[in-house]
């Protein structure tokens, strides 16, 4: 007997290892995989992306398909920069499930469930995306004397001895980049508005030349368009691995004239709101410029970098602190989207996170305001360090992405509550806005700590949780403390505006290290909303059909 029990205990051990490979290889069954994407693509809601286009000229209609068809050319420019060969891809995936999903992410791996590959053997998403050799070190970097090395519009690329290279955008996607200058330059000669044909011939330029102040200053001089049209490489996130490369995006709008005439008086405040933040004279001391304006709009079609991951609900451009120090910044509130958001997303989330006696407070007004003023909170504080660093986002190097969005997002809330308090904004309460924004941090922590604004998420939550501005129920709902909450404001504020002005990158990284995460109880509490079949985000179906127009 003695004998037996261990060749039992052999044969037990093997049969259970036999057992797991088996229903390993079971549910790795190309069947089961497929289910897992349909699954996955349950968590999207899909948005018609239409307007009102009673409303536009004869021109206006003519100009929109080739706005389009501009922005699928930046589509594919942002493929190539994210992932690479978008064909390759699609065509080696096994269903529509798995096609449908990687169009959305723009490549195979997961950006709302922080960068998981979702396709067997890819391996992690490179820091770098598509803009760095994949076996590049940072040191490698550090090492190659090139004054455009950290250019917003070079790609790295190896020599054939193996050393590095950058090239221009312009000459990297030559043909694509000539065909977006041309068609820019006629859809020009559909606009009925100077400005804005200005703003297109020049930004026709700009994509030959990758020299974008010009049609950055024409973008700001338009004030009377009725169609906007963001386009060309414009902001950062896609670079984890130093933030210094942009990609390729662009947005089709319709102003919404009578909600922007109602957003017209806050653009004359900037200056003095600047004086009020709640920090020492030296990090204020820069005077945003007086040039800003802020308009709603209806978003008609997104394309590469704004359509991938969680979708864009509000811009605030250019980017260029030489362009805002002369005139400022502009700021489109994308109300369809923003609609959406909040009636499919948000609003349901706050029915199973807010605590009931505060549910009423969450509203699409209140909303709309905290989104607006995060955007307007951009162009406050410095963009210059105080202590001869340089610029805030190089000193921060690939922190900066996080660290601005968590001061947008916390001094959105310092101006809402400042204008609330003043009598500026009369048909909110100090409690809507705060409430709201309580219910838009269980949103957007649904996107993952992957992204900056993942990190920016996390930060401004567990500053707040520490600093008790709110409290969890037993039940897991949330309920703020109005009081206690309106201190961590400007202490966070405060703490943000401190590390940007000091362009302190150790504080920095380190601070985003202990702090960017989702705590359990929060992860439990989120867990809640997959299983209440609330949606993680929107996709769009949008195009020239769905707006009823004709190419």
């Amino acid at each position: 007997m003695k004998r037996l029990i261990p060749t039992l205990s052999i044969f037990v051990l093997f049969v259970m290892i036999f057992s797991a490979v088996t229903m390993n290889a079971q549910n790795n069954t190309p069947q089961n995989q497929s289910k897992v994407i349909q699954n996955k693509l349950q968590d999207f809601v899909e948005i018609s992306l239409t307007t009102d286009i009673s409303k536009l000229t004869g021109t206006d209609k003519k100009m929109i398909p080739i706005l389009i068809e501009i922005a699928d050319i930046m589509d594919d420019l942002y493929w190539e920069e994210a992932f690479g060969n978008k064909d390759s891809l699609l065509n080696s995936l096994p269903d529509d499930a798995f096609k449908k999903f990687a169009r959305l992410n723009y490549g195979p791996w997961e950006r709302l469930n922080n960068n998981n590959p979702f396709i067997t053997g890819v391996g992690e998403k490179p820091k770098g995306a598509n803009f760095y050799p994949k076996n590049m070190t940072k040191e490698e970097f550090a090492k190659f004397e090139d004054v455009n090395k950290t250019s917003q519009y070079t790609l790295i690329k190896r020599n054939p001895d193996g050393s590095l290279k950058c090239v221009w955008y312009h000459e990297a996607f030559a043909q694509k980049i000539q065909k977006a200058a041309e068609l820019l330059r006629k859809a020009a000669t559909f606009s009925d508005d100077r400005d804005f044909a200005n703003y297109l011939n020049r930004r026709s330029e700009a994509l030959l030349t990758d020299d974008y102040f010009q049609s950055d200053m024409a973008w700001m001089d338009m004030k009377c368009n009725s169609i906007d049209f963001v386009v060309g490489p414009i902001e950062n996130y896609e670079d984890e691995l130093f933030g210094y490369k942009t990609a390729h995006e662009s947005s089709i709008l319709v102003k919404d004239k009578e909600w922007s005439a109602k957003l017209e008086k806050f653009s004359s405040m900037l200056p003095k709101l600047q004086t009020q933040l709640p920090v020492d004279p030296k990090y204020k001391k820069e005077k945003p410029g007086n040039s800003s304006d802020l308009n709603a709009y209806d978003i008609i079609y997104y394309s590469g970098h704004s359509n991938a991951g969680s979708k864009t609900i509000a811009i605030n451009l250019p980017n260029d602190e030489a362009v805002q120090a002369q005139k400022g910044s502009r700021r489109l509130q994308l109300k369809n989207t923003m609609n959406a958001k909040f009636k499919y997303i948000l609003l349901p989330i706050s029915n199973v996170l807010i605590d009931p006696s505060q549910s009423e407070h969450v509203s699409f007004d209140a909303f709309f305001s905290n989104v607006m003023f995060h955007e307007v909170a951009h162009g406050l504080g410095v963009k210059n360090t105080i202590n001869g660093k340089g610029l805030v986002k190089t000193a921060l190097k690939e922190s900066y992405s996080s660290f601005e969005e968590a001061k947008a997002d916390v001094l959105g809330l310092f101006l809402v509550t400042k204008l609330i308090e003043s009598g500026d904004i009369k048909d909110l309460t100090i409690e809507d806005c705060y409430i709201t924004y309580m219910a838009g941090i269980f949103r957007s922590v649904r996107f993952g700590a992957a992204s900056s604004h993942g990190k920016a998420n996390m930060m401004c939550f567990n500053f707040f949780e520490d600093n008790k501005a709110f409290s969890r129920n037993a039940d897991g709902t949330y309920k703020v403390d109005f009081e206690k909450m309106k201190l961590s404001v400007d202490k966070w504020a405060a703490k943000v505006l401190m590390i940007e002005g000091n362009g302190d990158y150790d504080a920095a990284v380190s601070y985003l290290k202990d702090n960017s995460i989702v705590r359990p109880d929060l992860q439990t509490d989120i867990d809640k909303l997959k299983t209440a079949n609330i949606p993680v985000d929107i996709y769009f179906k949008q195009g020239v059909e769905v707006l009823g127009l004709t190419k």
